[in-house]
């Protein structure tokens, strides 16, 4: 089994979910739908996921991002906690020990110049990466469960008010399609597969989208002729 790479970041000592489910000889994708699923779990009970699981990315061999967790030591607990068998108790202790190796690193006093130079070297190393790790969390954090929601409201009260209401002839026989159009024009603007993937930076620009978006054309066109027949009284003639 191999040492698991614990870095400290802003004080929290994480690993990364790749090294994890190489560990507990899991696929990575599985080991994220776990950590996914942990995280719902935690926030429906009202509790921080990001004390267990903080959401980040890393780059693939073709320098594409794509998603993982960094796990903190309570992270990592809850995972081992859902093993059994051997690979749960090697997991455990390597984690365990590693963790508690970087802390005693931490509190260890630096006495020669030697060490305080080398120290300095790697501090500035890791002070680095963690500033480069941290502008990805920034700029690539979803949407929490409240942005979702609100994104969520806001899309369907939109879409209701360019139909002229639930009540009308265009929200009964259309609704469907207009409700498609705006979910697919707003994925493919923002380019993600789902809303709930939209980056935090990205969240009041999603804002204006909804509140700037309209049906296209021919749309609104149907749009108009099925409410204007909804407004006719019986027995009109033209």
């Amino acid at each position: 089994m191999n040492e698991l790479t614990v870095i400290n970041l802003e004080g929290q000592l994480v690993t990364e979910s790749r090294e994890v489910a190489e560990m507990i000889g899991k696929e990575h994708k599985e080991l994220m739908r776990s950590i996914r699923q942990y995280s719902g779990v935690l926030t429906s009970a009202n509790l921080r996921s990001l004390d267990f699981f903080i959401p980040s990315y890393y780059n693939d061999a073709k320098k594409e991002q794509r998603p993982c967790f960094l796990l903190t030591r309570k992270g990592c607990d809850m995972v081992a906690n859902k093993m059994i068998g051997d690979k749960g108790i090697l997991f455990t202790a390597a984690y365990v020990t590693r963790f508690e190796e970087i802390e005693n690193q931490i509190k260890q006093p630096i006495s020669s110049t030697k060490a305080l130079l080398q120290a300095a070297l790697e501090q500035e190393e890791r002070i680095g990466f963690v500033e480069g790790r941290v502008e990805s969390l920034e700029n690539n954090m979803r949407i929490d469960g409240g942005q979702e929601y609100r994104i969520s409201k806001n899309g369907k009260s939109k879409v209701v008010e360019c139909l002229g209401g639930i009540g009308t002839k265009a929200y009964k026989e259309m609704s469907k399609r207009a409700f498609s159009q705006f979910w697919n024009e707003f994925k493919r603007y923002f380019e993600i597969p789902r809303y709930g993937e939209l980056p935090k930076v990205r969240f009041d620009e999603a804002l204006q989208f909804i509140n700037e978006w309209s049906p296209n054309t021919a749309m609104r066109m149907e749009v108009k002729a099925l409410n204007t027949q909804q407004r006719l009284p019986l027995g009109s003639d033209f």
